[in-house]
């Protein structure tokens, strides 16, 4: 499947979702250490699965491939993971427990974002919205 998909369109929502999905991520994650309780970390996650949503959009709307929810979910998805990867190596490294379990739940409304985003740039495409004057397919 490799071969079936825009890489640069991949790369372009990656950029967008690490830019804006990750920061809230790591401050919901430090919202998190510091008080359990606090409402700061659900909207500072809210907010992060609106990155990946934005990045997983921007994925779908700039293939040419014509398969944007394919390209939604894994632009989100994959980011996702090689953000996450990182943050899993830190926290082993400095000797911390990782919540395998909250990092598949969360994997999964990642990619549900994905899906949504995908299914936003297809909203777009379709309507006539398309990057660079092209023409839809």
């Amino acid at each position: 499947m490799s071969g079936t998909l825009d890489r640069i369109a991949l790369k372009q929502g990656a950029s967008v979702a690490l830019v804006f999905a990750v920061p809230f991520s790591i401050g919901a994650r430090l919202v998190a250490d510091h008080d359990s309780n606090s409402p700061w970390t659900s909207v500072l996650w809210l907010l992060a699965l609106g990155g990946f949503t934005l990045g997983a959009g921007i994925a779908a709307w700039v293939q040419t491939k014509n398969l944007p929810l394919v390209h939604g979910m894994v632009c989100a998805g994959g980011t996702y993971l090689a953000a996450q990867t990182i943050f899993v190596v830190i926290k082993l490294f400095r000797g911390g427990e990782v919540r395998w379990l909250g990092i598949f739940f969360t994997f999964t409304a990642v990619l549900f974002a994905g899906l949504v985003g995908g299914g936003l740039g297809s909203i777009l495409r379709k309507r006539g919205f398309v990057p660079g004057g092209k023409a839809p397919r």
